[in-house]
């Protein structure tokens, strides 16, 4: 039987409570930095993530990740906000903010290039569809990136 990871276990655990007070989960990241793990849970709602809307959550997966102790060594927990530069991780994500301007980085260049800033045109059988200098559509792999993010300019 093959172990589930760590993240997978951490998003069964906090659905329920993601989906009571009806917050979005982004992204789950566990991952050792230095001497620490740190858990990593990005939570959003349509109006925005505040401070005691992390805390709450933090508060309560807690206590359940203390009851159920599914992770072996200490790790520090964090519940934030994604960002402005939030991730696209899922298909609902790509339907979500097509027309936006993203950036992708890749894993390896493609057509010469490592990062692509566009506006989103959408996915379509794993394939990221993307407008570059307002006319020239390309198409990467999803596979391809590194990392999908919603552009921000200041």
């Amino acid at each position: 039987m093959v172990k589930k990871k760590i993240e997978e276990i951490v998003r069964e655990l906090t659905l329920p409570i993601t989906d009571n007070y009806q917050f979005e989960i982004v992204d789950i990241e566990f991952k050792k930095e230095g001497p620490n793990w740190y858990l990593r849970l990005f939570v959003d709602k349509p109006e925005g993530i505040n401070l005691e809307d992390c805390q709450l959550i933090s508060d309560s997966l807690s206590e359940i990740l203390d009851e159920v102790d599914p992770i072996e060594q200490s790790y520090i927990l964090e519940v934030s906000s994604p960002g402005l530069d939030r991730p696209l991780k899922t298909p609902e994500d790509y339907e979500k903010y097509k027309g936006h301007k993203v950036e992708i980085k890749l894993y390896a260049p493609y057509n010469g290039q490592k990062k692509y800033t566009g506006k989103l045109i959408g996915l379509l059988d794993n394939i990221i569809n993307l407008e570059v200098n307002n006319k020239e559509r390309i198409e990467i792999p999803l596979n391809a990136a590194s990392s999908v993010r919603l552009f921000v300019e200041f």
